[in-house]
């Protein structure tokens, strides 16, 4: 009976391992996590700040490594594509530093920050 016991314990143990890796894997980067990541980065985008703060920055890297597959990519350009298309656009707003926010921290985020990007194209 122990060793019945014992059997079954392992393969819940390995099942959920199982479960989990797989969870992992197949996840993408979520808009909510973009637009945390470079929410302190509004200011420099929208040029009211001169550089951007070491928050920015933060979360830019914190974004470029979460995002490690297409799929992670591919759905965050798309968030970040939405993002500074809502707020560069109509409302005399403008984005003109978006784009220099990952060399300016000196990040290479493999996803560009445009509203024009085309995010099928990211890999």
């Amino acid at each position: 009976m122990a060793r019945l016991v014992g059997a079954v314990v392992v393969a819940v143990v390995v099942v959920a391992a199982l479960a989990a890796s797989l969870q992992t894997a197949s996840a993408a980067v979520s808009c909510s996590e973009v637009t945390s990541a470079v929410a302190p980065c509004l200011g420099y985008a929208m040029g009211s700040t001169s550089s951007p703060s070491a928050s920015c920055c933060s979360g830019v890297r914190s974004l470029s490594s979460r995002a490690s597959s297409t799929a992670d990519r591919q759905a965050a350009c798309s968030c970040l594509k939405s993002l500074t298309g809502r707020l560069g656009g109509g409302g005399g707003a403008s984005m003109s530093n978006a784009a220099n926010i990952p060399s300016k921290c000196g990040v290479n985020v493999g996803v560009p920050i445009s509203p024009n990007v085309d995010c099928s194209k990211i890999n």
